[in-house]
């Protein structure tokens, strides 16, 4: 995920706007005067028309068919270019009424006062919250409070080859830690290797380090230190330190560079397993045809199988003179209408009502809605870019063997404790 940070004077611009726009009124509008909402999204990124096709074919008139005092102007852009627009945009006062934000956008837009409290304003968001998947909901939320309702949601699990598990001497794909470890000793002196990744980003580790029963700071946001550094935690780090070290692992500490990439070395054998998402599906099935992935959970450790979560949320702005109106198209985001089309067109639903029929619709769906019951939010603070590079700089060292794993972890959460202390 990309993330940046506001100037003070584009924030103190902002605060204007949102003071100026405080007695705007919330009409939802009539069938002989509808209101105009304004939403920005990203769901043509990268040429996905089918998402978009979706959105203004069938869900936007089914919406405006259900409030017929309601008009919904849908604005598609680049996934760069929204972060852009959002940040100019909410400077000079000219937001839209929603906004598809990434999930890593939602606690330092909220925090600058762009997007709108949900909890305690909007009718029914506790219900709505109450039925996503928890680690989705967490993505949503700054600072005791939420700021976005999930919209659609993804994770990684572990992605394998089965012609490399042969080759290991494995049936199945590694289920726990230990079995992770079998594998690299059946691949050893082969020309495959166990595991790639492409980072050390929280994106990376933090499915490690949770599975191992560690974290990556308290239930409040406080601290770090006791628990990145943590004995869980460095058990989990340590597992892929170790893997790496044993040449199991290539080239995680520079992002997989100078190496043959996931997507490529997976289906070509070089790579016995990865950890992606579902997304990858389509890829491989028009570069690789004949090769069949499979899907499992992320391996197990001390605390269960844990991985991250993806997605984007849907927020309404501080600034909108349609907050009503606004409500109700959040409301429409979470049900099978709405939920269920756009798993036609390759979302997951944040929804574990709709795992059963999202699995038949899409069949491999079926692990990664799994592993959502457990996957988690990495930190919902508006500086989790910080967090990233605090990572990436601190672990290097460890992958190489100049420091231990426990001082790497140790330094990273001293460093993501000021972040956390300027949060609060």
């Amino acid at each position: 995920m990309r993330h940046s940070r506001f100037t003070m004077i584009g924030a103190l611009a902002v605060a204007g706007v949102l003071a100026l726009s405080g007695c705007s009124s919330s009409s939802e509008g009539t069938a002989d005067d509808p209101v105009t909402l304004t939403f920005w999204g990203t769901y043509g990124n990268g040429g996905n028309s089918a998402q978009t096709d979706v959105l203004q074919k069938d869900l936007i008139p089914a919406f405006e068919k259900e409030n017929p005092g309601i008009k919904v102007q849908y604005v598609d852009m680049p996934y760069d270019g929204l972060k852009q627009k959002l940040t100019t945009s909410a400077a000079g006062g000219e937001l839209p009424d929603l906004i598809r934000s990434d999930i890593g956008w939602v606690a330092q837009f909220a925090k600058l006062g762009v997007f709108k409290q949900l909890d305690g304003t909007m009718p029914g968001f506790d219900d709505l919250a109450k039925a996503v998947y928890p680690g989705t909901l967490e993505t949503a939320s700054w600072n005791g409070h939420y700021y976005g309702i999930p919209l659609n949601t993804n994770t990684r699990v572990l992605v394998t080859n089965t012609e490399a598990l042969k080759k290991a001497g494995l049936s199945a794909p590694p289920a726990t830690f230990d079995d992770m470890k079998k594998l690299a000793a059946g691949l050893k002196g082969s020309d495959t290797v166990a595991f790639a990744d492409s980072g050390l980003n929280a994106w990376n580790v933090m499915p490690w380090i949770w599975s191992a029963g560690g974290d990556i700071a308290d239930a409040k946001l406080t601290t770090s230190t006791g628990y990145l550094n943590s004995e869980k935690s460095i058990a989990g780090v340590q597992l892929l330190v170790d893997l790496y070290q044993e040449g199991q692992i290539p080239n995680l500490i520079t992002g997989n560079s100078g190496a043959t990439g996931t997507s490529d070395g997976l289906p070509g054998g070089q790579y016995a397993s990865i950890l992606d998402g579902p997304w990858m599906q389509d890829i491989w099935a028009g570069q690789y045809p004949d090769f069949t992935p499979v899907y499992s959970s992320v391996p197990a450790g001390d605390g269960g199988s844990i991985s991250v979560v993806g997605g984007e949320s849907l927020v309404v702005t501080e600034s909108t003179k349609h907050a009503d109106a606004a409500y109700k198209f959040l409301e429409f985001s979470q049900s099978e209408t709405y939920q269920m089309g756009m798993a036609k067109a390759g979302q997951m639903s944040v929804k574990p009502e709709f795992a059963q029929k999202q699995a038949d619709l899409v069949p491999y769906f079926a692990t990664f809605a799994d592993q959502l019951k457990t996957a988690r939010a990495r930190l919902p603070i508006p500086q989790a870019g910080e967090v990233d590079t605090i990572l990436n700089t601190e672990l290097v060292p460890a992958f190489e063997g100049k420091v231990s794993v426990a001082d790497a972890l140790t330094a990273a959460a001293k460093k993501i404790d000021a972040l956390l202390a300027s949060d609060n």
